[in-house]
């Protein structure tokens, strides 16, 4: 798969299966879509919302560091484009288009949501599997007196990396990602970005080995 070997899977697989938390789903009173290059995304969150989980989807993104490069329209508009396509209303959707990292995806739209005087109680946070356990500690973090789950395509890590959403994203890429993701669980905490979250110590030698073996392109620097 991909010509990357056994042993960088088995090490990536680590960090996969870490980064989902597996909440079961309960109704709420949003479904907050965290956008990216991952489009899926977009139709889990839309999936959602035909299957009445909730009254309302918020698709919060700009253009971040990954999609900059990428496209020239904002991610929340176009994975907004996508739920109507699928058949959700456009009255129901809120569009957040300006946030370029996860602290402003709920930042930004807890500015708007209050702007429009639209006070949720509950979300549903929808992100790609590997990104499951940073959303919600910085949800948690940045927006303490709300109840949130989250949840992303059902997918496995070798389906994942055969029909990732965007072709300009390699496996190897993915993989990098998922990497730097991990770095941040542990070091954002101290920043006051994300609330804390253990880290197994089997965990942390598969983040050591895949940055070891080059896997560093996302990592943060000091």
């Amino acid at each position: 798969m991909h010509k990357i070997p056994p042993s960088i899977h088995n090490l990536a697989k680590k960090l996969w299966n870490y980064h989902q938390l597996h909440q079961p789903l309960e109704p709420a009173d949003a479904i907050f879509v965290l956008c990216s290059y991952d489009k899926r995304v977009a139709e889990r969150g839309a999936q959602l919302w035909l299957d009445g989980w909730a009254p309302w989807l918020i698709f919060s993104g700009g253009l971040g560091v990954i999609t900059r490069t990428m496209w020239s329209e904002p991610e929340a508009d176009q994975f907004a484009q996508i739920a109507m396509d699928m058949g959700v209303p456009a009255p129901n959707i809120i569009i957040e288009n300006r946030s370029t990292n996860t602290g402003e995806n709920v930042l930004f739209t807890r500015q708007l949501l209050a702007e429009r005087q639209l006070d949720p109680g509950s979300f549903l946070l929808v992100q790609k599997p590997y990104m499951e356990r940073r959303s919600y500690a910085t949800f948690r973090k940045v927006w303490p007196q709300k109840m949130a789950r989250v949840t992303s395509p059902q997918t496995t890590y070798e389906e994942y990396l055969d029909h990732y959403s965007n072709p300009e994203l390699s496996a190897d890429q993915v993989i990098h990602i998922m990497v730097g993701d991990l770095q941040r669980i542990k070091e954002y905490p101290k920043k006051g970005f994300q609330i804390p979250q253990e880290i197994p110590p089997d965990v942390w030698e598969a983040y050591e080995e895949l940055v070891d073996a080059g896997y560093n392109h996302h990592l943060i620097k000091d």
